[in-house]
């Protein structure tokens, strides 16, 4: 049976619900992109740990083996870097990956297998936190200083602006980055399938 897939862009989708169908008929590769921390606190059943910074599609194909007339599933947490891993694929010459629908919040809220683990604040939230402490610093820089601190509030709303005008983030990305978004030691292990 073939999967009912939506074609975005120039890379294909899929439900979770359809790719846990399609998981129960055959052995599906699906990779979570987000950060080790995001995939330790939950993830699909079915997926390891292959996040976005760290992607190189010719060495996840490689690797592959025998595997790679199948489709690689991708997953993140709803959708926006999936895609991202996807164009990556088909930049590198990859044209047989599928992004799941609405990320791991799409496939948790459908009640399909997950794993729990540590919960971890969201790489977003973080984002938000920051931005808006950032914000708030210079905002009260500029009354209680001088008001050249309101520059720096004009960049970060700017620099979120931007964010969401191109669906990059240079603060998640930095964020990502962080100690404490890092998984080290035996907690790593959950990564690996």
């Amino acid at each position: 049976m073939v999967a009912k897939e939506i074609r975005v862009s120039s890379f294909t989708t899929v439900t979770p619900e359809r790719l846990q169908q399609l998981a129960e008929q055959r052995d599906v590769e699906l990779i979570d992109v987000r950060t080790p921390v995001e995939f330790r606190e939950v993830h699909a059943a079915e997926a390891r740990s292959v996040p976005l910074d760290q992607l190189d599609p010719a060495a996840l194909m490689t690797q592959r083996n025998g595997t790679a007339h199948e489709p690689l599933y991708v997953i993140c947490k709803s959708g926006a870097r999936g895609a991202k891993a996807c164009e990556k694929f088909l930049d590198a010459g990859f044209e047989n990956v599928v992004n799941v629908e609405g990320g791991t919040d799409a496939w948790a809220a459908a009640g399909l297998p997950v794993v729990r683990g540590k919960k971890a604040v969201s790489l977003e939230r973080q984002v938000r936190i920051t931005a808006g402490l950032l914000v708030l610093a210079f905002s009260l820089s500029a009354l209680v200083f001088d008001i050249r601190f309101a520059f720096g509030g004009v960049a970060i709303g700017a620099g979120l602006a931007f964010a969401g005008i191109t669906d990059t983030c240079a603060m998640g990305m930095l964020l990502a980055k962080m100690p404490w978004n890092r998984v080290s030691g035996n907690n790593a292990s959950c990564a690996v399938r």
